[in-house]
């Protein structure tokens, strides 16, 4: 049943709304009431989401982040904008930089009563490192705030979830090698469950005058380093590992590598941390009390244990 609200009936657009966080995202809007239209270089990708909307609720558009006009033509009309586009490939200074300026001006434009952009904590600057990533996402987050003055930027760190690329590949590694490298093993994460981020971008759309114009950094309710990140995983696999903390200097050499499954500016976030700074409200100001790896990983993870959910005591 859908609910009635600010967002009831309105026109929301998700641009890159087709990946991993834009399906949890529609998910809170679709439960709002709201229309929603999908932007992505691969629509189809979204198509999942059609039993969860009503008749006339949902519309798909392709989209090129990287052309100013594509852009353009997917905001026409909208009552509310989110941006969710977010890369480590290709032109990043154009995808994270400029392309959410120009969605901006076209929101502010079209009218649109709310826009959220979803930048990064790696979106601080930091002066010791460069990294094209981060660079891309502060630009991003300025040239939103230069176009749209009541714009709410969400910074989130690493997002959790049962289908996420995260918790799912290291869940894979370890499952099937006994001895596994850890690259920046005491690098600290605030791992954030989906739902709580995507309720979260819900909420500064629906009410633009108590959260418009404020950056917030969400972050999940515990910091957890690499090594205890990878042993989580392997304890809730049941599974015993050996795990081997990897020197920076190894790390950086494999990162810079070609064909490798972590790039350089991969490795320089991770060897930072992504924890919140402290400098900028949370969920506290959502009312939402961010929920912990541990109330989902034991069951996540029961696929990846030897005897599945029979499993009874630690596998080799």
């Amino acid at each position: 049943m859908a609910k009635s609200g600010a967002l009831n009936g309105k026109m929301v657009v998700l641009m890159g709304g087709t990946g991993f966080l834009g399906n949890y995202v529609a998910q809170a809007l679709l439960s709002r009431g709201a229309r929603l239209r999908i932007c992505g270089r691969d629509p189809q990708a979204a198509f999942k989401l059609k039993p969860l909307a009503n008749l006339g609720q949902l519309q798909f558009a392709r989209m090129n982040a990287t052309d100013r006009q594509s852009v353009e033509r997917c905001i026409e009309g909208a009552d509310a904008v989110v941006n969710l586009v977010g890369s480590f490939d290709g032109n990043l200074r154009k995808l994270m930089g400029e392309a959410p300026g120009w969605m901006a001006e076209a929101a502010k434009s079209t009218g649109a009563q709310s826009f959220v952009h979803v930048s990064a904590i790696a979106a601080e600057p930091d002066e010791d490192t460069v990294n094209e990533y981060a660079s891309a996402k502060h630009l991003g987050e300025e040239r939103v705030k230069a176009a749209y003055k009541n714009a709410t930027i969400v910074r989130p760190s690493i997002i959790f979830g049962k289908d996420d690329n995260f918790l799912n590949m290291f869940g894979d590694l370890i499952s099937k090698l006994p001895v596994l490298p850890v690259f920046g093993p005491e690098a600290k994460l605030q791992l954030v469950y989906v739902d709580d981020v995507a309720e979260a971008i819900a909420q500064a759309l629906e009410n633009p005058g108590k959260h418009g114009g404020k950056t917030y950094e969400l972050g999940g309710p515990e910091a957890l380093t690499m090594m205890e990140v990878n042993q989580r995983i392997a304890d809730a696999q049941r599974r015993k590992r050996t795990f081997l903390p990897m020197p920076d200097a190894l790390s950086a050499t494999f990162a810079a590598l070609p064909g490798t499954p972590m790039g350089s500016d991969q490795w320089n976030l991770l060897k930072q941390g992504n924890v919140a700074s402290g400098d900028y409200p949370g969920f506290e100001k959502f009312g939402i009390e961010p929920k912990p790896l541990g109330l989902f990983l034991d069951k996540w993870m029961t696929r990846f244990r030897k005897h599945g959910r029979f499993e009874p005591r630690l596998s080799a």
